[in-house]
């Protein structure tokens, strides 16, 4: 069960923090300091670092994870964000797979009740939520990076040269000879004479 202690009252400005941070150099440890350095000098914005804990995007000591440096991708952001609030909130949707704004008032008693939290703080949880679900992909899956399979490299039949010297174009030449029917050892020898003059350097 999970449902996330981090809101804010500056839930509205969320859309443009998490547009910074995709387009940033991520830092080695993001602090308030950081905050301020994107514009964010406010107390109220304080909550986005731990917001940012709760989604998975901070260690617990401001560190960026792999999945904040992964949101940093315009391509995959929002897939990425879908994935962090089903894992942060997963009691939301266990409510409701794909929430919506008519679900309000039932996500909102969920954050009353499982905080104990007054009608106002449940509000700001619930404000929280919805403002990081706009941000985000439910129904995207975040892309896997194919992988190079060395075993079917290793079954493939070996490559043998052609005996047969390419021409300039780079052309083979599959050349059948049918020999005659003889006794004659010298009509054999004959043959592979003139083979060896003519097609073998």
């Amino acid at each position: 069960m999970s449902l996330p202690s981090s809101y804010t009252q500056a839930y509205s400005q969320l859309a443009d923090f998490f547009s910074k941070i995709r387009d940033a150099q991520a830092p080695d440890k993001f602090t308030n300091q950081i905050l301020k350095d994107l514009g964010y000098k406010s107390n109220n914005h304080r909550a986005f670092i731990p917001i940012l804990k709760s989604l998975g995007f901070l260690s617990s000591d401001g560190t960026p994870t792999q999945r904040y440096h992964e949101y940093r991708s315009h391509s995959a952001s929002k897939s990425i964000m879908g994935e962090a609030l089903k894992e942060a909130y997963s009691d939301i949707f266990l409510i409701k797979e794909f929430p919506d704004q008519s679900d309000k008032d039932l996500i909102q008693g969920k954050f009353k009740s499982f905080h104990n939290a007054s009608d106002n703080v449940a509000k700001l949880h619930t404000n929280t939520f919805y403002a990081l679900l706009d941000l985000a992909d439910l129904k995207s899956k975040k892309k896997k990076e194919p992988k190079v399979v060395e075993e079917a490299a290793q079954n493939q039949p070996p490559i043998i040269e052609n005996p047969i010297k390419n021409t300039s174009m780079g052309l083979h030449y599959n050349i059948q000879i049918h020999l005659p029917a003889t006794k004659d050892v010298e009509v054999y020898n004959a043959i592979f004479k003139s083979l060896k003059e003519h097609l073998v350097e």
